[in-house]
């Protein structure tokens, strides 16, 4: 490719934060919950590169020609691949992508289509534009984009942090999942950790009904809690795992979880999950075992537990009936009756509609804040 720097290039990251930075120097953006991808783009060759420096253009062969036609003939541009559901950003039809039959890509992008999310300008023609400032490669981003069309798209951005507030508050329900804090005077450092993520953190009472070992092997630590939710039939669906402990509380959990083990699967409600697998897909009910396409060669064999004790976790948010990442373990609540761990505990988000985050640019969207002035 003839571009001021050949790909790959390590994408700038973000570290976490509970609050958006005050003061003043920071443009705000919505934190796309998707794949994040840089496009190289010289002439007809287009390249899509992930966030761990790997081509992606067989997973995504629908936005090729959409970029052909949208970007500049010759540039380099950071932005997501997101997929849009009936109830917004879907990520788990992203997932569905890393499949190694073409075919079955072909099919999924036909019935479930990706958008581009553009945010930043790397390069444009001859210039190497990631020692400019922030503000500039905003301006460029937006001259380059203005007559950008569905299925690629500018971000929307702000420098007024009561709007960036509103839009965390709001844009959930779209199923982005938080704000991004940019300094305007910074340079694209790859690699580096200088952009600022606050995402929603909510919490939970959950049912603890087993646990994984440690990958030292059976016997050593546990490596994850299996946490349960009860329905509104009493049936306990497996909604996610809480895995950060330090070795310490690993070796501890071993003993304190011990008596659990004791007659465990008598009336277990995850029983029958290895035979029952195939109905409980047909019925949706989540269950915690078996092997999926994405852990390959991992073991995920279980240790059950009587489901008589309860932890309140911290999540970020629901993607369906689980849990988006792995939750925080809290603290145990004794406190709390297994029976009471339900779903309707859970917060729920108005439905923002996503067409208003893509537009940008209409007057009636969110056209000011589309603009690196605003």
């Amino acid at each position: 490719m003839r571009l001021p720097f050949a790909p790959p290039v390590a994408p700038m990251l973000s570290s976490a934060a509970d609050a958006l930075p005050g003061g003043e120097g920071w443009q705000f953006e919505p934190k796309w919950d998707g794949f994040r991808t840089l496009v190289f783009r010289d002439g007809d060759e287009i390249l899509l590169q992930s966030r761990d420096e790997r081509p992606m253009n067989r997973y995504f062969p629908e936005l090729v020609a959409p970029l052909a036609r949208t970007l500049p003939e010759r540039c380099v541009v950071d932005g997501e691949i997101v997929i849009v559901g009936p109830d917004g950003l879907d990520f788990e039809a992203l997932l569905l992508r890393i499949h190694p039959a073409a075919s079955r890509v072909k099919l999924l992008s036909e019935q479930a289509p990706a958008s581009f999310v553009a945010w930043d300008l790397l390069a444009l023609g001859d210039e190497d534009l990631r020692q400019a400032p922030l503000a500039v490669r905003r301006e460029r981003l937006e001259q380059v984009l203005a007559g950008a069309a569905s299925p690629v798209h500018l971000s929307p951005a702000t420098r007024d942090r009561a709007r960036a507030e509103d839009w965390f508050r709001r844009f959930e329900g779209a199923g982005l999942d938080g704000v991004m804090a940019k300094r305007l005077d910074a340079p694209y450092r790859a690699g580096e950790r200088t952009m600022i993520k606050v995402k929603h953190v909510r919490t939970a009472d959950c049912v603890v009904a087993g646990f994984r070992w440690h990958k030292k092997g059976a016997g050593t630590m546990v490596g994850s809690l299996l946490l349960g939710l009860y329905d509104d039939e009493h049936t306990l669906h497996h909604v996610g795992v809480a895995a950060a402990f330090t070795n310490a509380v690993r070796q501890q959990l071993v003993a304190e979880l011990a008596p659990l083990r004791a007659n465990a699967l008598e009336g277990h409600p995850w029983r029958d999950w290895a035979v029952a697998q195939e109905e409980a897909s047909a019925t949706g009910q989540r269950l915690p075992g078996a092997t999926s396409r994405w852990n390959r060669g991992k073991d995920l064999s279980w240790e059950p537990l009587r489901p008589e004790r309860v932890c309140e976790v911290a999540y970020d948010h629901m993607q369906g009936s689980r849990f988006r990442h792995a939750a925080q373990f809290l603290r145990w609540r004794p406190d709390k009756r297994p029976p009471d761990c339900r779903y309707d505990q859970l917060e729920v988000t108005p439905a923002y509609e996503l067409e208003r985050v893509f537009r940008a640019r209409d007057p009636g969207g969110l056209d000011g804040d589309a603009r690196q002035g605003s």
